[in-house]
């Protein structure tokens, strides 16, 4: 092992690159999980003769665990070192995919989902912390741009790929699929990775860990109830946020006290790191949360099938492709708040589209809009974070990190469980049809059938009502998805208030304190 100081040089040279092939793999392996188990839920209901709120829970445990993981991370990274933790969260993901794919009963994949999750939620802010300090503050922006393609691309492979798999095998090689590539990161991690440099000196704050991890938990489990409760007021709404908001307060109060706390709020001293934080806190409430609905707007209201849906979607990434790289270059070369509100602007303009939407809404409008927003999609997400990382010393990037990661997690569930409620209380608004109930003997509404039969249209043989009243209910579901989309649309626009305060001008970067005459050196351990 040789140690070589990097001062100058903007190029992602081997070694790096190396190690960005890593954190990849892993981001890939964790983000596109969640978006192709959505796909397989309707699978779950047949599988094993559940309802969807009770299938839905395959992807609340694994988010529950991330959130629970996540605060760990920092103080763990420390503690063990990058690399032997990183190689651990692949081993438990791989392990917990092998485990979900025999799982012969609901609770048993919903068990083994949070073996996944824990395992996965340390793999994204552990992987940010190796790409960050591998590269060096100079070269902060590029790297970030590498992590940002599976952020982006997840939500539209994963259907893709979760729609052929179940269509061409069955819902098992969904998790099967993980076994050889994680098998094979490990090897590339063992290989790839430098050296590990724990500092066991830091003491772990137990007291922290039994406020912040089960207050998140709470909290994110009232939150993922919302949906199907419909109200705040129901039981399993409320009491779980009350009692984990208060757990929140009360480790933000403690959280100063201790010298080494789990989560070093003391960091959001730092202007950049609370400006990026909120910036991006409040733009993955608004595009996170609407964005899941994109896919279920081609599968509800334009009857397509999953796979079809899936590669409607292509077009944003394809614009994310587009944009990122060059925005990777920009963030390291120039104030991220000169950039990130023009791709801002692209975001809203293709996102006020689909305020307008009915159910003949043009392909090719949708779709351009689409990629317009990718194309706003990749000069936002990446550059923020740079900038919430880029001035932080080495010392404090894992647990900079862990901070964003816990904020995206908990501004994703907020998101997607507001947008779902209005949606929800949306099409509850639809007229019921006299005489027709459900199977359970409940009463049918006009955009209830309208749907059902977009997605089954056998359903109208054994529903013979008028024509004129599907699309009537067909014409009111489009208008529900249309008045979500705005609250979304008002929530994008929100978001340039905080991204108003980014840098606008240079600012010298601390992520290493050494300082060898003059440049600061970057020392990036090489094999």
């Amino acid at each position: 092992m040789t140690q070589q100081s990097i001062a100058t040089s903007d190029k992602l040279d081997a070694s790096v690159l190396k190690v960005a092939g890593v954190v990849v793999i892993g981001a890939i392996m964790s983000i596109l999980d969640v978006t192709v188990v959505g796909v397989a839920l309707p699978t779950f209901q047949r599988e094993f003769d559940a309802t969807y709120a009770e299938v839905a829970w395959t992807m609340t445990a694994y988010t529950l665990a991330l959130a629970t993981v996540i605060p760990l991370s920092g103080w763990a990274a420390d503690r063990f070192g990058t690399k032997r933790l990183y190689m651990i969260a692949l081993a438990l993901f791989t392990i917990g995919s092998g485990l979900c794919a025999t799982a012969d009963t609901l609770n048993q994949l919903i068990g083994y989902r949070v073996l996944q999750g824990l395992g996965g939620g340390m793999l994204m802010p552990l992987g940010m912390t190796i790409m960050t300090r591998a590269a060096g503050p100079h070269r902060i922006g590029r790297l970030m741009a590498v992590l940002g393609i599976p952020m982006l691309l997840g939500p539209i492979g994963g259907p893709i790929l979760g729609g052929w798999l179940i269509d061409i095998a069955s819902w098992h090689w969904i998790f099967l699929i993980n076994l050889p590539i994680g098998v094979a990161a490990l090897g590339y991690a063992a290989l790839a990775l430098p050296k590990d440099s724990p500092e066991p000196s830091e003491s772990f704050d137990f007291l922290g860990m039994l406020m912040l991890s089960p207050g998140l938990a709470l909290f994110l489990y009232g939150v993922s109830s919302l949906p199907e409760t419909g109200t705040f007021a129901d039981t399993r709404v409320w009491a779980p946020m009350l009692v984990g908001g208060v757990l929140l307060v009360a480790f933000v109060i403690y959280s100063f006290r201790p010298r080494h706390p789990l989560l070093d709020l003391r960091l959001f001293a730092n202007r950049n790191l609370t400006i990026a934080s909120v910036s991006l806190f409040v733009f993955i409430i608004a595009f996170m949360g609407a964005g899941l609905l994109f896919p279920s707007y081609f599968l509800q209201i334009r009857g397509e099938s999953t796979l079809t849906a899936g590669l409607l979607m292509a077009p944003q990434g394809i614009g994310a492709m587009v944009t990122m790289p060059v925005a990777g270059m920009l963030a390291d070369r120039m104030p991220v708040g000169r950039t990130v509100p023009f791709a801002l602007a692209l975001i809203a303009l293709g996102f006020f589209t689909f305020t307008q939407i009915d159910p003949e809404t043009s392909y090719l409008l949708l779709c351009g809009s689409l990629f317009v927003m990718g194309l706003g999609m990749g000069g936002t997400m990446m550059p923020i974070m740079t900038s919430a990382l880029k001035t932080l010393t080495a010392h404090e990037v894992a647990r900079g990190s862990t901070l964003v990661n816990i904020l995206q997690q908990i501004g994703g569930s907020v998101g997607a469980a507001l947008m779902s409620v209005i949606l929800t209380n949306e099409l509850n608004g639809s007229r019921q049809i006299p005489g027709v109930t459900d199977p359970n003997g409940e009463p049918v509404t006009e955009a209830g059938l309208a749907i059902a039969v977009q997605q089954q249209p056998e359903l109208a043989q054994q529903f013979p009502v008028d024509p004129s009243l599907l699309q009537r209910g067909l014409d009111f579901a489009a208008s529900s998805f249309a008045t979500t989309f705005w609250v979304g649309f008002v929530l994008v626009l929100c978001t340039f208030i905080p991204v108003a305060f980014l840098p606008r001008r240079r600012e010298p970067s601390h992520l290493l304190d050494d300082q060898q005459g003059g440049e600061p050196k970057v020392p990036v351990v090489i094999h």
